[in-house]
């Protein structure tokens, strides 16, 4: 099939893109390829982008080879010049995320950024993937089409070997640039390249293919496995994001392994480990029921408290100042919500808005002693991970006199019932659940 042919028409999902083709474009003999061809197909909606590494005494050289060769084929084109630094990591990594910074930096919602990856590419990704030990996620290879910040991420020739790009270079006499380190060894995907892949192909001339192909299946059974675990997920997921551990449970480990990395992601968490995974298993869900077991990773943490399952970013409690309230006008309270009296007037007397610190008392209605906060949340069913957010209204000798939203003192209890009045919240309280 000629080049140009497979570029059109666009895959499902683009239909509602924007105007602009963007080419990752570097100059390249592959990325040269896919610029001419896809100038040929779609005109003026092609537009080019060249990310300048530094890394190379070239570098410039290259951009302004980039910058002339847009001139005279009519493609307006950026330059996005990038800092490239191991901080510990190699420099493939490092400048991998260079790019990837720069294409989010430099694309408007919709735009398709046309990368020129093909099946040789493809195949590499497949066998240092392999050669890490990944599962489906990482044999699945690169996608041919992904949303990054509202742009579309597009590799049109997955299926189309080197040699076809090269031919086609040929016919057309384009220009390109030869990166030097792309015949050093020293490079985990050049040793690919340039030792390992020619043996394979002089025992299977077909070994590029065939890898691409299994990629490809490896990336039929992740959505097969995505969905599944979108379902399992459902399964145990409640209203407040937080999972039921018995609906957990009844799963197998591996099951609960997949669960439990979507479930994290979702909210936005760092991914959990293999060894994170192993853990949970051993100290967070087989926990004691009447235990609080907690697990940290990256600055995170997941807590379970009975049979629910909580995880959350470990930031630091918001403080809040401290506020005194006398009933006139509603308190804002730290989660969002307000107290207020009603019907509106003042309390016998001014109280304050304090955060917890622990060891606080209060004596309920109908109490003679007094019952500790925490034992007293604890028996109420409140979350081990919200009692500490909960702000406490003290008088100024420092008794506490209510839990907005959860309790109220004996002596503020007796004057609402007596002048009729409510503090209104979300929450009631019915103290014989203590007994």
């Amino acid at each position: 099939m000629p080049l140009e042919q497979s570029l059109r028409p666009l895959p499902a999902g683009l239909e509602g893109a924007g105007s602009r083709i963007v080419v990752a474009y570097s100059g390249g003999l592959d990325s040269t390829v896919l610029l001419h061809a896809l100038r040929r197909v779609y005109g003026a909606r092609v537009h080019a982008l060249h990310v300048h590494h530094g890394m190379q005494t070239d570098a410039d050289a290259w951009a302004e080879h980039c910058l002339r060769i847009c001139k005279e084929w009519a493609v307006p084109i950026e330059v996005a010049r990038v800092q490239v630094s191991g901080n510990g990591r190699g420099l493939e990594d490092a400048a991998r995320e260079a790019r990837r910074a720069a294409f989010s930096a430099h694309l408007s919602q919709g735009d398709i950024l046309a990368l020129a990856h093909h099946q040789d590419d493809q195949a590499e990704t497949f066998l240092l993937n392999a050669l890490r030990g990944s599962g489906p996620d990482g044999l699945s290879a690169m996608p041919m089409l992904q949303v990054i910040n509202d742009a579309f991420y597009w590799r049109p020739w997955l299926q189309v070997p080197r040699t076809q790009l090269a031919h086609y270079a040929q016919k057309h006499a384009l220009e390109w640039i030869e990166d030097p380190t792309n015949a050093t060894t020293r490079f985990d995907r050049n040793y690919l390249r340039l030792s390992v892949m020619p043996l394979l192909r002089a025992r299977w001339p077909h070994a590029a293919a065939a890898f691409a192909r299994a990629a490809e299946l490896q990336a039929q059974t992740r959505s097969d496995l995505d969905a599944t675990t979108r379902e399992m997920l459902a399964q145990c997921r409640l209203a407040d994001d937080d999972l039921r551990v018995d609906a957990l449970m009844r799963f197998s480990v591996e099951d609960r392994a997949r669960v439990l990395r979507a479930w994290v992601a979702s909210l936005g968490l760092p991914p959990l480990g293999s060894s994170h995974l192993q853990q949970i298993e051993r100290d967070v869900l087989a926990a004691r029921q009447d235990a609080t077991p907690v697990f940290e990773w990256a600055q995170a943490r997941m807590l379970r408290w009975r049979d629910v399952l909580h995880a959350s970013k470990q930031d630091t409690p918001a403080e809040f100042a401290e506020v005194r309230w006398d009933g006139t006008t509603p308190l804002p309270l730290p989660d969002g919500r307000r107290l207020r009296l009603m019907p509106a007037g003042a309390l016998p007397q001014s109280y304050t808005l304090v955060a917890r610190r622990g060891g606080e008392r209060i004596r309920l209605p109908g109490r003679s002693h007094h019952t500790e906060v925490k034992k007293l949340l604890q028996a109420l069913g409140v979350p081990a991970w919200q009692r500490s957010q909960l702000p406490l209204l003290v008088d100024e000798s420092g008794e506490v006199h209510a839990i907005p939203g959860w309790a109220v003192s004996e002596t503020l209890s007796s004057w609402l019932q007596r002048t009729g009045s409510q503090l209104v919240h979300d929450t009631e309280i019915d103290p014989a659940c203590l007994d």
